[in-house]
């Protein structure tokens, strides 16, 4: 879906393609018919955006073969789909069992992410509309913060000289540009918009920027103001934003409250955890290692669990949708608009409790989430353009 913005740039709307578990071309494609069809036609959209996320394999597949770059192509624009931005962040395997700390692999420091997102950024020229020339990809933190060594900064920089260099050479090349977001996340050597403005301030930003997560944001007790000023003064742009929630505990040491946080355990994504007291943020890895006494009393809990944006978990749990309200206000409600792309990305409806699932599955669900968020955006006076 696309809105024009005061200002006269048009802001595509998509949903996260990685909430499918498909991992070839061929289910990529079948995922297609059996979610972001119905979705779409249950919006009464005549076009749909998809934030496709295409695995490694996948992607090397389209940059190799001339004929299933063409299958792909043909495949969206038959079913009045559209692909501005692609997620970068799984390399592979985001749906097996136990995915935790394996996401951040292979991470910025290693040649294999640096050449995975290059081939994401040479297909997605290939997917653009007729009518758009700048397509965004957004990409992991830099990798985990502890294992994050001199060496693996000064690979990395190396890593992101080549990312910039390879990303201009396309743009002249085919005449349409692509920008990489970096995306913030609690645990890694971006966690923070104070790291990304250490890291990333001066690198190239008409190709890098940052992808903000709403939802990450708000697990590091952010607000949406300061993290966007904060950018703004050094020069750095929201390449991409995804639109999604985290989860909030107001009292986290309450029985009743434990009892619903553990029900948000489970053995396949990570859940950081932090909590913020008396101005400082602690913080652990993982709900269960939060629930287990790892994480000091005192202050709210924010657990990093992509919580649906149009609902609310049950009483006495929260989710920080304010949060992703006020940075769509910050970004898209002056007279500038700051993004031209918003992925809902929730991933995570298959692991939410069961009471907390929208009956009927990932299509209703997908399909009220961007409903929700197409509500936001004509709230902040966008238009839409096309339904």
């Amino acid at each position: 879906m696309r809105f024009l913005h005061r200002d006269g740039s048009v802001v595509h709307l998509a949903y996260c393609t990685n909430v499918h578990p498909a991992e070839d071309l061929d289910g990529i494609i079948a995922q297609l018919d059996r979610y972001a069809v119905p979705i779409r036609e249950r919006l009464g959209a005549d076009r749909l955006g998809l934030g496709l996320w295409l695995p490694r394999e996948v992607a090397r597949l389209l940059t190799e073969s001339t004929a299933a770059l063409e299958e792909l192509r043909r495949a969206l624009t038959r079913r009045h789909l559209e692909v501005v931005t692609l997620n970068g962040f799984p390399y592979g395997g985001f749906h097996d069992p136990v995915v935790k700390h394996a996401v951040y692999r292979p991470d910025w420091s290693e040649r294999s992410r640096l050449e995975y997102t290059l081939e994401l950024a040479r297909v997605l020229v290939e997917l653009l509309p007729a009518d758009v020339t700048e397509g965004s990809v957004s990409t992991l933190p830099l990798g985990l913060r502890d294992t994050w060594a001199e060496h693996a900064r000064s690979a990395a920089s190396g890593h992101l000289a080549e990312l910039s260099a390879g990303l201009a050479e396309l743009a002249r090349r085919t005449g349409r540009s692509v920008r990489v977001g970096f995306e913030p996340e609690p645990g890694c050597v971006l966690e923070t918009t104070d790291d990304a403005v250490s890291l990333l301030r001066g690198i190239d930003p008409a190709r890098i920027g940052v992808c903000l997560d709403a939802c990450h944001l708000a697990v590091a007790f952010e607000r949406p103001s300061r993290a966007l000023a904060e950018l703004r003064a050094a020069g750095i742009p929201v390449v991409k934003t995804q639109a999604s929630c985290a989860l909030h505990a107001q009292e986290p040491c309450s029985p009743a409250t434990r009892r619903a946080l553990e029900s948000f355990t489970e053995p396949r994504f990570l859940h950081q955890t932090r909590a913020a007291a008396d101005g400082a943020l602690r913080g652990v890895d993982d709900l269960d290692r939060a629930l287990a006494g790892e994480l000091a009393d005192g202050g709210p809990w924010r657990v990093h669990f992509h919580t649906p944006l149009h609902t609310a978990p049950r009483h006495p749990l929260t989710s920080t949708r304010e949060v992703l309200i006020d940075a769509l206000a910050e970004l898209l409600a002056g007279g500038h608009a700051r993004t031209s792309h918003v992925e809902v990305e929730t991933y995570t409806w298959d692991v939410l409790p069961e009471r907390d699932r929208q009956a009927g599955g990932v299509v209703p669900g997908t399909a009220a989430e961007l409903a929700w968020t197409r509500a936001r955006l004509l709230e902040l006076g966008l238009t839409e353009i096309e339904r």
